[in-house]
C-alpha cells in the first residue's frame, strides 16, 4: 500500500473526532466510540495487528481512564469541600478585593497560577485546580473550562518538573549513537524551547481575555478583551521573562513553575495599586446567570450565600491550594517521588502482549486531592454532614465524566500501539508524520509543529508526543539539510500548544465541573489559539533554518511579519470598534 493512501488511513479516527466532537458538536460520550471502533478496524486489518495486542492496548487504556477518574474525582473533592466550608466565598472576595474584572481574574488565576501549578504537576492538573476556581468565582463554567485550555500552551513543555523535556525528549532521542551525553542536549533544546515559547506565548494572556468577551461577553466582542491589552502583555512578560532565563541557566525543570511564581509576585501587587488596570468605569463582567447560554453550565452549581461571610479566614480559605502546591513539589522530588511510586497496581504484558499497565495510586496529583480534601475538613471546621455531601456530590460527577473517557484513552492506546503488526507498517501517529513529511520536503518546519500538536491531540500528552515524534523529528531535519535540534524543539513547542486541543484533556477539565458532553464546543473555541501557535512558531523555525540560505525573504519570515501586523493592526484600530459597540448599546 503506498504511502499516501496509509497516511490517510491512518487519519480517519482523528477525522472522526473532528467531524463528530467538533463539527457536529457530538458529546464526547458518543463520538468517541466510533473513533475507537475505526482505530480497531484498521489496526485488525489494515495494519494486520494481532487481537491479543488490540485487545491489552483496550484495556491499557480503560486503566488509564480510571486513574484520569481518579484525579477527576480528587479535584471535584476539593471543590465541593471548599464550597461546603464557605472556603470558597472567602477566595471569591478576595480576588474581588484586587479587582471585580473578570479579565484580569483570569490572567491571574489561569495564566499565571496555572502555569504555577503546571510546572509542579502537569499531566492536566492545572485544569484540575483552577478551572475549579475559576467556576467558584462566579464563572461560567464553559468560559472556566476554555481558560484552562489555552494556556496549556507555553508552560507545558516544562511541565511536571521538566518530563516533557527530559522523559519526553530525552526518551525519544535515546536510540541516537550521534548524542553521548542525553541530558546535556536536552538542556540545550529547552533553552530554544523556551525561547520559542516565550515568542508565542506573549499574546496567550491576550487571547485568554479575548476568547472570553467574544465568547461570554453580552456584547459578543473580542474587542472588550483586547482593551486590556497592554495589562496581558505586561503579564504575559512576568511569566515568560523568568521562565526564559530559568531555562537557559537551570535547565528544563523549573522554568514554569519558577516562572508563574515570579509573575503572580510581580502582578498581583502591581493590579492591587491599579497598574495597567482597568478604571472603575470599564469593569468587565458576566451577565446576570439566568442570561447565560444554557451550553456554559454545567452539573456541578456553586452556591454564593451570605451566610458564608466571615466564616472562613483568607489564610485558612487558601490553605488548601497552598497545600496542594507544595505536596505536589514535594511529590516530585527524586527521593519522595520514587518511594510513592512503589505503591503502585501492575498488569504486566496485558494477553500475551509486551503492553503492559500500572497505576501509581501515592504518586497521583488525585491522592493528593484528597489528602487536601481531608486536612480542610479538619482546618475548616466542617460538619460531617458537609463533609459527606462533598464525596456523594463529587462521585455522581466523577461517574457520569467515566462514559467518555473510557472510549477516548482506549481509542489513544489502540492508535500508538498499533505498530508490529504482520503488515510491517509503523505505528499511525509515524504514518501520519512520514506523510506530511513527504507532502511539505524543504518546508516541512512550518509543519513540524503540528505534527507534534497531532501527537499531543491524540495522546493527551507532550510527554509523549515527544517520545513518539523527537527521533522522527530529528531525522527529518538531517535528511532536509536543516539543525536538527531546532527540529526537535518545534517538536516540543507544538507537542506542548496540542494540549490546548487535547480530546482526553478537555473530557477531563470539562468533567471536573460537569460540563459532560460538551468537548466538542470547547475544541472549537481553542483551535485558534492553537493554530496561531503552531502556525507562528513554525514560521519562525523555518526561518532559523533556511534565512541563511534563502535570503530575508523566505516564507518563513514573511508569515510571521503577517501574523504580528495582524496583531498589531487590530490591537491599533481597536477603540474604534468599542465606540462602535458603545454607540450600538447607547441607541438599545
Amino acid at each position: 500500500m503506498g504511502n499516501g493512501l496509509l497516511a490517510v488511513l491512518a487519519l480517519l479516527p482523528i477525522i472522526v473526532v473532528a467531524v463528530f466532537l467538533v463539527g457536529l458538536k457530538w458529546p464526547a460520550s458518543k463520538a468517541m466510540p466510533l473513533s475507537y471502533i475505526v482505530a480497531v478496524l484498521l489496526a485488525l486489518f489494515i495494519w494486520d495487528v494481532a487481537f491479543p495486542q488490540v485487545a491489552a492496548a483496550s484495556v491499557h487504556g480503560l486503566i488509564v481512564a480510571v486513574t484520569l477518574l481518579f484525579i477527576i474525582f480528587g479535584a471535584i473533592l476539593l471543590l465541593n469541600t471548599l464550597q461546603e466550608s464557605g472556603g470558597l466565598h472567602t477566595i471569591r472576595r478576595g480576588f474581588t478585593d484586587i479587582t471585580p474584572d473578570r479579565r484580569i481574574q483570569v490572567i491571574i488565576i489561569a495564566w499565571l497560577f496555572g502555569s504555577f501549578i503546571e510546572g509542579s504537576a502537569g499531566f492536566g492538573t492545572p485544569a484540575a485546580v483552577a478551572v475549579p476556581l475559576l467556576v467558584g468565582l462566579g464563572f461560567p463554567a464553559m468560559a472556566a473550562v476554555v481558560s484552562g485550555m489555552v494556556i496549556q500552551s507555553t508552560p507545558v513543555s516544562f511541565g511536571a518538573v521538566g518530563t516533557p523535556m527530559i522523559v519526553g525528549v530525552g526518551t525519544g532521542l535515546e536510540p541516537l549513537t550521534q548524542i553521548t551525553d542525553i541530558s546535556t542536549f536536552v538542556f540545550g533544546v529547552a533553552g530554544k524551547v523556551a525561547l520559542l515559547h516565550a515568542i508565542a506565548g506573549l499574546l496567550i494572556p491576550l487571547f485568554l481575555v479575548a476568547i472570553l468577551t467574544k465568547f461570554f461577553g453580552k456584547n459578543k466582542s473580542f474587542s472588550e478583551g483586547l482593551k486590556v491589552w497592554k495589562f496581558a502583555i505586561f503579564a504575559s512578560l512576568a511569566m515568560t521573562m523568568p521562565y526564559l532565563f530559568v531555562a537557559n541557566v537551570l535547565g528544563p525543570e523549573f522554568p514554569a513553575m519558577i516562572g508563574g511564581l515570579i509573575g503572580l509576585a510581580i502582578v498581583i501587587p502591581a493590579a492591587k495599586r491599579g497598574f495597567l488596570m482597568p478604571k472603575e468605569d470599564d469593569i468587565w463582567d458576566f451577565e446576570a446567570k439566568d442570561r447565560w447560554d444554557p451550553t456554559w453550565t454545567g452539573r456541578v452549581e456553586l452556591k454564593h450565600s451570605d451566610i458564608y461571610a466571615g466564616k472562613i479566614s483568607m489564610w485558612r480559605a487558601w490553605a488548601p491550594y497552598v497545600m496542594i502546591a507544595v505536596l505536589l513539589l514535594i511529590s516530585r522530588l527524586t527521593v519522595v517521588g520514587d518511594w510513592l511510586k512503589s505503591v503502585k497496581l501492575t498488569l504486566p504484558n496485558i494477553f500475551g502482549s509486551a503492553i503492559s499497565s500500572s497505576w501509581e495510586i501515592l504518586f497521583s496529583p488525585g491522592f493528593i486531592f484528597i489528602v487536601v480534601a481531608v486536612f480542610t475538613y479538619y482546618l475548616h471546621g466542617m460538619k460531617a454532614r458537609e463533609f459527606a455531601r462533598a464525596w456523594k456530590d463529587s462521585g455522581k460527577t466523577m461517574i457520569a465524566a467515566g462514559s467518555a473517557l473510557v472510549f477516548t484513552v482506549p481509542m489513544v492506546q489502540v492508535f500508538l500501539n498499533s505498530g508490529g503488526g504482520a503488515a510491517g507498517y509503523a505505528e499511525m501517529p509515524i504514518v501520519l508524520a512520514e506523510g506530511v513529511a513527504g507532502l511539505a520536503g524543504s518546508v516541512y518546519p512550518i509543519f513540524a509543529t503540528f505534527v507534534g500538536g497531532l501527537g499531543a491531540f491524540v495522546a493527551g500528552s507532550n510527554t509523549v508526543s515527544n517520545m513518539m515524534f523527537s527521533l522522527f523529528q530529528y531525522g527529518v531535519g538531517d535528511r532536509i539539510g536543516g539543525d536538527a535540534t531546532w527540529m526537535v524543539a518545534l517538536q516540543a513547542v507544538g507537542g506542548a500548544a496540542g494540549n490546548m486541543i487535547c480530546v482526553h484533556n478537555v473530557v477531563a477539565a470539562s468533567a471536573v465541573v460537569g460540563l459532560v458532553g460538551k468537548e466538542g464546543h470547547v475544541i472549537r473555541k481553542t483551535l485558534l489559539p492553537f493554530f496561531y501557535y503552531a502556525l507562528l512558531i513554525g514560521s519562525i523555525g523555518y526561518s532559523i533554518m533556511w534565512t541563511a540560505d534563502k535570503g530575508i525573504f523566505n516564507i518563513g519570515i514573511i508569515i510571521s511579519v503577517l501574523i504580528w501586523a495582524v496583531v498589531i493592526y487590530i490591537i491599533a484600530t481597536n477603540n474604534k470598534r468599542l465606540d462602535a459597540i458603545t454607540r450600538k448599546n447607547n441607541v438599545a
